[in-house]
């Protein structure tokens, strides 16, 4: 795989999650993707649907990708993220780290600003 079709993956990937966009989102996964974010570990895409799709419905998050690093099938990525949280818009700045096979996302590690946990 080369650095722009991870690039193109990663991007489609923070489109379809600000768009809300759960199928697009579901089609860019791997079956055995492994997301990871906080204390939290969610495994293949029968766990990651609801996953997204609650954090759709309740936080209505957008991204923007400030930075954008790749490397073969791997990519780093800063992110600002809005969402809904406690009936206030709030802002917080990410790091992701994707991996990728055959041009979907294997597996994700995100860090939020403070913490991956909403409090």
């Amino acid at each position: 795989m080369d650095d722009d079709q991870t690039a193109a993956a990663v991007r489609e990937h923070v489109r379809a999650f600000s768009e809300g966009d759960l199928r697009a989102l579901m089609a860019g996964l791997a079956a055995d993707a492994v997301w990871i974010t906080g204390r939290t570990t969610v495994r293949g895409t029968a766990e990651l649907e609801p996953f997204f799709a609650a954090a759709i419905n309740d936080l209505k998050p957008r991204l923007a990708i400030e930075n954008l690093v790749v490397d073969g099938p791997r990519a780093a990525a800063q992110v600002t993220e809005t969402l809904v949280w406690d009936g206030a818009e709030r802002s917080f700045a990410v790091a992701a780290f994707f991996v990728l096979r055959d041009g979907l996302i294997v597996a994700a590690k995100i860090y939020r600003e403070g913490s991956a946990e909403l409090e």
